[in-house]
């Protein structure tokens, strides 16, 4: 098991990696360095493994696929993931890794978004796509992460072995981030420089496609994670549409005797069943989730003593 294992998911990153290596060895001497290429046409490996970091491959495209292959893959006390773009300051990372390995942070959060980021990121869009997407996943799960879409970050073995990787692209940042406050991980945050990217790289992220699929992925989190207010709010709705077409005919009716909107009546009645079924719904599914917050809590407990079984077994 690595002390430290530094993770560089990369996708035509010629023109960087190799400082990113470099700049990760010299912070961090004891570390081992893995950079997973993602189907790189720019000879982005070749350049990585002369830098004398650990190269593997992923197929599948996509950010949160190359992840799921990382988390599987390397044993290690504490990792840290950092983007092979060199937007990200390996001076931050010896920080960054001694909160893992000495505080029992379970996720440290490079926070760009309190320091230079808005001065040097030079797309507006995504200014303004970072912080909806901060202020939306801090007031629905009220919690208090200071930069959701940083690619910047240190675990745990414990959270990486027990994260469910489900997205298959960028925004698997948001999903680390929703599942991090879901299940109580204990979350760090560190002010961290950023500087844009050099001439000549280009980003992956498209704004508005990648955009769009973080906030749906955070409304399918939400749904998951918060089910009783998910459907108590889609019931609320739906009875405060029944209501509205309802009150014309209880007042016609209450000054003439009659219910000359027949048909007005009878959707209300359906849409107000409706109302009912999404409360309940929400309800048995709120029971199942915390059925498997439970379960997450055993496993938990077992991951935490095969770590110490092997760091225990490592260190004799």
């Amino acid at each position: 098991m690595d002390k430290v294992a530094v993770l560089v998911p990369c996708y035509n990153e010629a023109l960087t990696v190799a400082k990113v290596v470099a700049d990760f060895k010299r912070i961090l001497p004891e570390a081992v360095v893995y950079v997973y290429d993602n189907n790189s046409t720019d000879g982005t490996a070749e350049i990585a493994r002369k830098a004398e970091a650990v190269v593997r491959y992923e197929h599948q495209q996509g950010k949160g696929n190359v992840i799921r292959r990382m988390f599987a893959e390397v044993d290690a006390e504490c990792y840290l993931m950092v983007d092979g773009d060199d937007t990200y300051p390996a001076e931050s990372a010896r920080e960054m890794a001694d909160k893992v390995l000495d505080r029992k942070a379970d996720m440290v959060v490079g926070d760009r978004l309190s320091s230079t980021y808005f001065e040097e990121n030079k797309r507006p869009f995504h200014n303004f796509g970072n912080s909806l997407v901060r202020r939306s996943i801090n007031f629905l799960f009220k919690n208090d992460i200071k930069d959701i879409m940083t690619g910047y970050r240190a675990f745990s073995y414990r959270f990486v072995k027990t994260f469910p990787v489900l997205s298959k692209g960028f925004e698997i940042e948001t999903e680390m981030s929703i599942h991090a406050v879901d299940k109580n991980m204990f979350v760090e945050n560190v002010v961290i420089d950023y500087r844009d990217r050099p001439d000549g790289s280009q980003s992956k992220l498209s704004t508005y496609s990648d955009g769009f699929k973080v906030l749906r992925t955070i409304a399918r989190l939400f749904r998951t994670y918060r089910p009783g207010v998910y459907f108590g709010l889609w019931a609320l709705v739906l009875l405060l549409i029944a209501f509205i077409f309802l009150l014309p005919v209880l007042i016609t009716y209450g000054k003439t005797g009659l219910v000359p909107r027949f048909p007005t009546l009878i959707v209300c009645g359906f849409v107000a069943i409706a109302a009912v079924q999404s409360f309940f719904a929400g309800q048995i599914l709120k029971t199942i989730y915390q059925k498997n917050r439970q379960d997450f809590e055993m496993d938990l407990y077992r991951v935490t003593d095969a770590f110490n079984q092997k760091t225990g077994s490592a260190k004799g």
